[in-house]
């Protein structure tokens, strides 16, 4: 029995496609169907029932999976224990400004001789099986050992990863320096209610859609949408150019309003937008550090440790 078979094994098991399997091993599929039937001629079990239309896995091989995943997850581990330590692998988030800046400056002072490499991902876990080749989520790859911490904001415990609480992120109002409530030091979400809001489709960021939009209901009203999103810059490109007048013109496009992180918005430098605070309690999302459950990284603890200067 032979590692590679059980990781063509495992690809099948989850695929439940020969085709598709080949395709995220990246080796043709006579290879995988080669490989399978020498498994099951040893196992002296058949490992699946293929038909014309459908691959399932039979009794044998739903019994194998975990042993098979187990094999492969030591095998892996071995691997890395031997191997030279490399540097930090860390997942960011949009939007933690100069958080991430003062935790990166305090883990060089702990460790000047660790390379840092930096991750954009997105924190979902779902991914269909027919996108199990493309980028997993920040979590998912902590939790599959290809990230040793990821910054994440307000997301479900997983398997395999623990959440360390780090610091509540607030959010501020994003609005056209035109607009009335541009001056104030601080408004209430019950005033924005007659400007559209532009916000990211929910599947992208779940947590944050949930805040705002609930926290418009909680203000009486359901905000009105906005133009689909494209990347901040744009949003606030197109809140920044709309025009004062239209602001209550029948025929024109209405001012936008959108959310920012307060720790974002202080690094970014948009004349025409100004960025207003919420009055208490305001909106906040609680970013943390994802961190594996077991076997981490040799230099996490320096990182937590940086991320405990941040916060002092």
């Amino acid at each position: 029995m032979e590692l590679r078979q059980l990781s063509y094994f495992v690809a099948v098991a989850e695929e439940l496609h020969f085709g598709r399997a080949a395709e995220r091993l990246h080796i043709v599929q006579s290879a995988v169907s080669q490989q399978i039937q020498r498994l099951e001629r040893e196992l002296g079990a058949e490992l699946f029932d293929r038909s014309p239309r459908r691959v399932r896995i039979t009794g044998a091989g739903e019994r194998l999976l975990p042993e098979a995943r187990a094999v492969l997850a030591a095998a892996e581990r071995a691997r890395a224990a031997v191997a030279a330590p490399a540097g930090l692998r860390i997942g960011t988030s949009t939007g933690l400004g100069a958080h991430l800046d003062r935790v990166l400056d305090a883990f060089a002072r702990r460790a000047p001789d660790v390379p840092v490499e930096l991750f954009s991902l997105p924190a979902a876990m779902g991914v269909p099986p027919l996108e199990r080749s493309r980028e997993w989520g920040s979590l998912a790859r902590v939790a599959g050992g290809r990230l040793d911490a990821a910054f994440v904001r307000a997301v479900e415990p997983v398997p395999g990863v623990r959440v360390r609480p780090l610091w509540p992120d607030p959010l501020v109002a994003a609005l056209p320096a035109t607009h009335p409530l541009a001056g104030r030091a601080e408004i209430g979400v019950e005033e924005l209610a007659g400007l559209p809001l532009a916000l990211t489709e929910r599947r992208t960021n779940p947590a944050l859609v949930d805040l705002v939009v609930g926290a418009c209901r909680e203000a009486g009203f359901e905000p009105l949408p906005g133009p689909s999103p494209g990347s901040l810059q744009d949003t606030l490109a197109s809140i920044g150019t709309l025009p004062h007048s239209r602001l209550r013109s029948s025929g024109g496009t209405p001012m936008l309003w959108t959310v920012v992180y307060a720790s974002h918005a202080r690094v970014l430098h948009s004349p025409r937008v100004a960025f207003v605070p919420f009055r208490a309690p305001g909106l906040a999302l609680a970013t943390g550090l994802a961190v594996p459950a077991a076997a981490p990284s040799p230099h996490l603890a320096a990182l937590l440790l940086a991320c405990d200067d941040h916060e002092g």
